[in-house]
């Protein structure tokens, strides 16, 4: 009885894995692909690219969920211009910790490798956009 439960248990966090997990990297940096940041490549990462969005969230944040599409689209949209990331909370705690984040889901914008700006909370598309464009200085 045990063995049964503890298999229908892993079925079914395997399947709660899938359905939340960050999409992998749509491409690779150069096409337009979003970064997946953890405590390896964070800070190497973070002083490549001289325009980054890191996006941090968690699989269980539902406004998180709704902006990632979102977030998609943009770094396709800005490809060659902005470096797009993710940073999931829950597997990198000292990330979030470092940075003060309180709310997911949370924006930091990087130039050069220093935050020049965040957002907390899940912005629409146009808004977003609009704030890509004038933080980053872009036309």
């Amino acid at each position: 009885m045990d063995d049964e439960l503890r298999d229908i248990r892993e079925r079914k966090m395997e399947e709660l894995r899938k359905r939340f997990d960050p999409p992998s990297p749509v491409g690779d940096a150069a096409h337009g692909g979003i970064l997946v940041l953890n405590a390896q490549n964070f800070t190497d990462t973070v002083n490549r690219y001289p325009r980054l969005l890191v996006d941090f969230w968690a699989p269980w944040c539902g406004p998180c969920r709704m902006l990632a599409p979102v977030i998609e689209d943009l770094s396709i949209e800005f490809t060659g211009k902005v470096q797009f990331a993710k940073c999931n909370t829950d597997e990198n705690q000292q990330i979030a910790y470092q940075f003060g984040i309180s709310a997911i889901p949370a924006l930091f914008f990087f130039m050069n490798g220093q935050v020049v700006n965040q957002i907390a909370g899940a912005l629409p598309r146009p808004q977003l956009e609009q704030q890509i464009r004038q933080i980053f200085q872009i036309p």
